[in-house]
C-alpha cells in the first residue's frame, strides 16, 4: 500500500546528471520555485549527492552522476499557468522546445521542452472552454505523439550539458 507523508507526495522524481547545480539553477529559475536549501548535501569534491526543489506538492530531486554511474534524466510533467513564459525562460536558458503549445484533451494546453540535461519536460496548462484535438484516428494531426516519438528516438545520440 502507497502511503502519503504528511505534507509530502507519495512519489517524488529523482535525477543523477552531469552538473546538478546547474540543473537546479534552471528548474529554480524556469519554473520559479526555489531550491530547498537545507537539503543540499556536497560531497567533499563539491559535487551534489543531493538537493531539492519543491514543485507544487512534490520534490524534485537532484544528484550529480558518480564516476561509474549513468546520467538518469527524467519524463517530467509539471501544470504551469503560462506555458508560452515558462517555455521562452527554458529557451534562455538552454532549452528546446520539442511540442509547441497544442490543444489537448480535458480543456488543456500540452507543451513538452527537453532541457540541456536531458530531462523531458510535459508542461500543462488549464484552457477552460478549449475543444478536445481530434484525434489522429479520426483524421486529426497528431504533434503530440510525433513531437514525443521524434525527440525520444534522437536522445540515444544527443550529447548531455557536458557535451559528451
Amino acid at each position: 500500500m502507497v502511503l502519503t507523508p504528511p505534507g509530502g507526495a507519495a512519489l517524488n522524481p529523482f535525477v543523477v546528471v552531469d552538473d546538478a547545480a546547474g540543473l537546479v539553477t534552471f528548474v529554480s529559475e524556469v519554473l520559479g520555485v526555489p531550491e530547498t536549501a537545507e537539503a543540499r548535501t556536497p560531497m567533499p569534491d563539491g559535487t551534489l549527492i543531493h538537493a531539492e526543489l519543491r514543485v507544487g506538492t512534490v520534490n524534485l530531486m537532484i544528484a550529480d552522476r558518480r564516476d561509474g554511474w549513468p546520467s538518469r534524466p527524467g519524463l517530467l510533467q509539471v501544470w504551469v499557468s503560462d506555458i508560452a513564459e515558462v517555455l521562452g525562460r527554458a529557451a534562455g536558458r538552454g532549452a528546446v522546445t520539442v511540442t509547441e503549445p497544442t490543444p489537448f484533451y480535458g480543456e488543456t494546453t500540452l507543451a513538452r521542452m527537453l532541457d540541456p540535461w536531458q530531462n523531458l519536460w510535459w508542461l500543462y496548462s488549464p484552457a477552460p472552454g478549449q475543444a478536445d484535438p481530434e484525434p489522429a484516428w479520426e483524421g486529426g494531426s497528431d504533434p503530440v505523439f510525433a513531437t514525443l516519438d521524434r525527440t525520444l528516438r534522437s536522445l540515444g545520440s544527443r550529447p548531455d550539458a557536458t557535451g559528451q
